[in-house]
């Protein structure tokens, strides 16, 4: 077991010996008892939980509200989303019972992307700026950041263990050994929502300038080699 004190800013950085151990206790594991476990191990208000309110985010929030109700969810508000991802957020956070907090730029931050097309010319400051950056400033108030990735969906994702040391906090991917099958096995018992964009196509959903329809991320940042926000990088 790996002890965090609550309290402590900024939030401790375990050595790799103390990742090595979280892995090897963690991977015998299945996604929803790796939550759970969790919880058990480090200190409940240090865990930061964050959200896109993507395709299927139904299914990792259905399973983390289930196992802590009070849980706050993170949701990186870009100011770029389609309406469709807001209407979904609301959805689910009704569906659910989630405590939703926004994280995003301060507003001329945001503008200058507007004003600038950033997203046009450079999409890895845009997302810096709108996404990147926000989430830094409020990680040093935790000591565990819990993702929902899955290897499946990108080269990058495919290389990444159930915990990480990631710029100065703790990352936890509970969820990156779960198949696709196993995800659409799991919405489909428990009947959860997609978003609604999936059935129009759209496997990965991010901002309006940067996503068009397409099979896994191939809708992402079309024509561009970038295939990450920058958030898990």
């Amino acid at each position: 077991m790996v002890e965090v004190v609550s309290g402590t800013i900024p939030a401790p950085v375990l050595s790799e010996a103390q990742i090595a151990a979280l892995n090897e206790q963690y991977l015998p594991l299945g996604f929803e008892e790796r939550i759970r476990k969790l919880y058990t191990e480090f200190a409940p208000e240090k865990i930061l939980v964050t959200s896109s309110f993507a395709a299927t985010s139904a299914y990792f929030l259905h399973i983390v509200s289930r196992i802590r109700p009070t849980q706050t969810i993170h949701f990186i508000d870009t100011g770029y989303h389609f309406p469709e991802t807001t209407e979904y957020r609301a959805y689910l956070t009704e569906l659910f019972g989630l405590t939703v907090a926004a994280v995003r730029a301060e507003d001329w931050q945001h503008q200058f992307t507007v004003d600038d097309k950033t997203y046009e010319r450079d999409p890895d400051y845009c997302c810096a700026i709108n996404k990147v950056e926000p989430l830094e400033a409020i990680k040093p108030n935790f000591h565990v950041w819990v993702s929902s990735l899955m290897r499946w969906q990108t080269d990058h994702r495919a290389g990444l263990p159930v915990f990480e040391a990631r710029r100065g906090v703790v990352k936890f991917n509970p969820m990156i050994d779960v198949t696709r099958e196993e995800r659409d096995a799991y919405i489909k018992e428990h009947d959860l929502p997609f978003h609604p964009l999936v059935a129009r196509g759209y496997s990965s959903i991010g901002c309006t300038h940067c996503t068009v329809p397409g099979d896994g991320r191939s809708g992402r940042w079309l024509g561009k080699p970038k295939t990450e926000c920058g958030l898990h990088l």
